[in-house]
């Protein structure tokens, strides 16, 4: 963690809702002037898509599972060293993962590349990262101890099956049985490697919905929000102000004593009046440290 150059990391699986999040995240940072270096998880994949396929066949043969959830496929340690050097400097490195023929375009390449590795954006107020990986911690790696808040998005498992299906097979022109394969095969890391980060965040957005999701193979479009509720766990991050919540929250309560919930309608509202303060803090604090007032 670094008070002078903080680090916010969203970590949830494929599918998670976290790019909804980033949309909420640049809004508070717009409202606050902060200047926010992003960073994509995606960006630290180990293999373009064409070697990812190779890979995964070969380890079907040698009755292994591979998939983008677990460290094989992942440089975990130059994550590490990326939110490390940017806690110290306030620099780094990022290069992006292109999905699609439209992001892939401009830059005259296939999708499944990468762009070349190039500095962040120099002279910025925090780090923001949206991916899988914000909070893993291994044998020999500990992402989650560099990062000063840490988000994890979480809808229960059949609604993550839903969002994946339908973002893969209709943004990202994979076949059904594709992404279905790639669920069954991505089972192991899910566990190993996904889930225990929500033990590790500050705070879990854990969407609910309140229609059938009991078959999310069949399933052809995703729950919206209003057809939703969506949990919110706190941890470790001091006092939260339950009381003021829940009165500029309409129809939110609380189910425990560090958890509300909201209707899934009011999930942005939610979002921005839990965190905004939350990122003030880290934002006035670093102001602070690099221009202390003269005695």
């Amino acid at each position: 963690m670094s008070a002078k150059h903080p680090i916010i990391a969203v970590t949830g699986s494929s599918g998670a809702g976290t790019t909804t999040t980033t949309t909420a995240f640049n809004h508070i940072f717009r409202q606050l002037g902060i200047n926010a270096a992003c960073l994509e998880g995606d960006s630290f994949h180990h293999y373009t898509r064409a070697e990812m396929e190779v890979l995964i066949r070969k380890a079907q043969k040698d009755n292994h599972n591979i998939s983008y959830f677990g460290h094989e496929a992942n440089d975990f340690a130059k994550l590490e060293q990326c939110f490390k050097q940017y806690g110290l400097t306030g620099q780094g490195e990022t290069r992006r993962y292109l999905h699609t023929f439209d992001e892939a375009v401009p830059y005259n390449q296939m999708p499944g590349t990468f762009t070349q590795w190039q500095p962040l954006e120099a002279n910025t107020d925090m780090l923001y990262y949206e991916g899988l990986h914000g909070g893993v911690v291994t044998d020999d790696i500990n992402i989650a101890q560099h990062v000063d808040l840490l988000i994890g998005m979480v809808p229960i498992i059949n609604l993550e099956w839903i969002q994946k299906i339908v973002r893969d097979t209709s943004e990202r022109g994979h076949s059904h049985e594709k992404v279905m394969n790639s669920i069954v095969r991505s089972m192991d890391d899910y566990i190993n490697h996904i889930t225990p980060q929500f033990s590790r965040t500050h705070i879990n957005f854990q969407r609910v919905p309140t229609v059938d999701t009991s078959n999310p193979f069949s399933a052809k479009e995703i729950p919206s929000l209003d057809e939703s509720f969506v949990v919110i766990r706190f941890h470790g991050i001091g006092t939260v102000d339950f009381p003021k919540y829940l009165s500029m929250i309409q129809g939110a309560f609380m189910s425990r004593v560090d958890t509300m919930v909201v209707p899934g309608g009011k999930m942005s509202l939610a979002m921005e009046l839990i965190l905004m303060p939350l990122i003030r803090d880290l934002y006035e604090t670093r102001k602070q440290l690099l221009n202390p007032v003269a005695e």
